[in-house]
């Protein structure tokens, strides 16, 4: 596999990092329908420890089998295949080899109660990662929470270890919790100071929401207003995290969120695209689809990374 001159110079931007990071970096770049691009579309499906089992795979009931999700991956061309360590060890064997995995090393669920805190339990290990062949770790964060500190620890000796071991990291940086309100979740302020955290701790790859034009913090605010920075439409928003990571040297990709319609799928791939980040993380968009739906879908996502729809 030889790396394309676009691929080589967003590996460029990772210095310091061990050549077997780089190469799991480039073996994702690299691999699917979008190839080559600097663009990605990785399919996550972690919900059912989210969301449980119903909320998550009933729409489409295939999904219910790990070995759907796999061949859905495949089949679509995507990049990456992100899922907790029970769904990758269900098909490890069969589909070893033919797309690059992503474990998801930590994972809440919906059974807490309100007053447990916003926090994850750690539900995997780099070794884990290892013996399946997983090209990287996915961890979550909570910034905003009050467990957030805890978590940014539990990262920062994760990705250490995964990195001496030639397995990147991938960080979903979520913010959310007792010290920002559900409208601030998705604040442009907050989602490039989620992004900002994800690459000050390590990420290889973040995984961020799309944005709204709110602006949750009061000395944000004033910052944003006084050097005029456009945030008006999602592409400007988009822009605005990318420079939040590093000015564009970490690799972005924007979740897809709950399931919507195809049209609006489509509009938020084009603001990721023209805002210039990296791709889409796309788990119920896709998956809770018809198959033959989702494909379609998703082949439609890659003509527009592409810049060709």
């Amino acid at each position: 596999m030889r790396a394309t001159r676009t691929v080589q110079r967003i590996l460029a931007n990772y210095e310091g990092e061990t050549p077997g990071v780089k190469g799991k970096l480039c073996q994702m770049l690299m691999h699917g329908k979008l190839g080559g691009t600097g663009k990605m579309i990785i399919l996550p499906v972690d919900q059912g420890f989210e969301h449980g089992p119903a909320r998550s795979f009933a729409p489409n009931a295939p999904g219910y089998d790990p070995h759907y999700h796999y061949q859905l991956a495949i089949d679509a061309g995507l990049n990456a295949y992100a899922a907790p360590l029970g769904m990758l060890e269900a098909g490890a064997d069969t589909f070893a080899g033919q797309i690059p995995t992503i474990l998801k090393a930590n994972s809440a669920n919906s059974l807490m109660s309100d007053t447990a805190g916003k926090n994850q339990a750690v539900t995997a290990s780099v070794d884990d990662a290892l013996r399946l062949g997983c090209a990287a770790i996915g961890f979550t964060i909570y910034p905003g929470s009050d467990m957030a500190l805890d978590m940014f620890e539990e990262i920062v000796e994760i990705r250490k270890e995964a990195a001496a071991k030639g397995v990147a990291t991938v960080i979903w940086s979520y913010p959310r919790g007792e010290a920002i309100s559900k409208n601030g979740e998705t604040a442009i302020d907050i989602a490039a100071y989620a992004a900002q955290i994800a690459a000050l701790l390590g990420a290889h790859i973040i995984k961020i929401k799309l944005s709204t034009d709110h602006l949750e913090l009061p000395e944000a605010k004033k910052v944003y207003e006084e050097q005029k920075i456009d945030i008006a439409t999602q592409a400007d928003r988009v822009k605005n995290c990318m420079q939040s990571s590093f000015a564009g040297r970490r690799i972005v990709v924007f979740s897809g969120g709950a399931k919507k319609g195809t049209d609006s799928v489509y509009d938020d791939a084009r603001a990721i695209r023209d805002g210039g980040g990296n791709g889409s993380i796309i788990g119920r968009n896709s998956f809770q689809r018809d198959k033959a739906d989702a494909l379609d879908m998703l082949g439609k996502l890659v003509e527009i990374y592409k810049g060709k729809a």
